[in-house]
């Protein structure tokens, strides 16, 4: 790949996949499924403005807090700055990806529990939210806030927390790699560009690439066995994406856009929970 064309690549993967600007061409889609198994790539820079972004929070709350007790005593301050950086940060994640894997979220949740499958891909794309969707889709990003909330008390420098959100965010993209892979198309649509171009034969450039990220940032950050650690939690987006291939298929009779963005979701969520879990079992 010549030196042009991979920063058009990046350029597009980054369109696609964020809100940031980058004057790109129509056929950044395009190039995006072509490239799928770099979105990891993409999903490792996500995680590192997430960091920045968390890290920013954390440092003016605290500071905001530690002048004010100056003058009142308040109550809680540490489970407020902890859990206001958290949902701030996750918050951050939802709009800098322009809130397109969540709306995936909230229409999978919109057809769930509609008994045929007309009706449900009806709801799926009916531009209202209705209850099960609204909820499905606060779980799931609430999970994420909890995890996350109660990774902070491990965050003893700058480099676990951006070796947290980088390894999050590459689990999640793994998912999304790993879910086109393996599913079907339901419709003629975006999810189904992606199913029909994205080179089946270079997805597992997104594993290597996974393990690579992860573990070296993850060793460096802590120590080696948080690097094998972190790889063997990302590996965890695999079975996430086949029980969401699963949902799927049993929803809408195949994967769509909507699934392909909401296991996004999912796989971080997932992440979180299962990182905080092991640690404090292991710490």
């Amino acid at each position: 790949m010549s030196q042009s064309k991979a920063i058009k690549t990046f350029r597009d993967l980054l369109a696609f996949l964020t809100i940031i600007p980058m004057g790109g061409k129509e056929d950044f889609v395009l190039t995006s499924a072509e490239n799928m198994y770099l979105f990891p790539v993409i999903g490792g820079f996500i995680g590192f403005l997430a960091g920045v972004y968390f890290v920013c929070c954390n440092f003016i709350l605290k500071s905001l807090f530690g002048v004010i007790s100056g003058f009142v005593v308040l109550p809680f301050v540490d489970f407020f700055v902890s859990f206001a950086s958290a949902a701030m940060a996750v918050a951050f994640l939802l709009v800098i990806t322009g809130l397109q894997h969540f709306d995936g979220l909230i229409d999978l949740g919109n057809a769930l529990g509609r008994r045929s499958e007309q009706d449900r891909k009806m709801a799926a794309h009916a531009w209202n939210v209705n209850y099960s969707g609204a909820v499905f889709a606060i779980v799931v990003e609430f999970v994420a806030v909890l995890g996350l909330f109660l990774l902070v008390p491990y965050f003893e420098s700058v480099f676990v927390v951006f070796a947290l959100f980088v390894s999050a965010e590459v689990a999640a993209k793994l998912a999304m790699v790993t879910l086109v892979w393996i599913g079907k198309s339901t419709h003629k649509g975006l999810g189904s560009v992606f199913l029909k171009m994205a080179k089946k034969r270079l997805n597992f450039v997104a594993y290597v690439i996974s393990v690579l990220f992860v573990f070296v940032l993850c060793s460096l950050a802590v120590s080696v066995f948080f690097g094998v650690l972190g790889v063997v939690l990302v590996f965890v987006s695999v079975p996430v994406a086949f029980v969401m291939c699963k949902v799927s298929d049993r929803v809408f009779g195949g994967v769509s856009g909507d699934v392909i963005g909401a296991t996004n979701e999912v796989s971080r969520a997932v992440f979180l929970v299962l990182f905080v879990g092991v640690l404090m079992l292991v710490l």
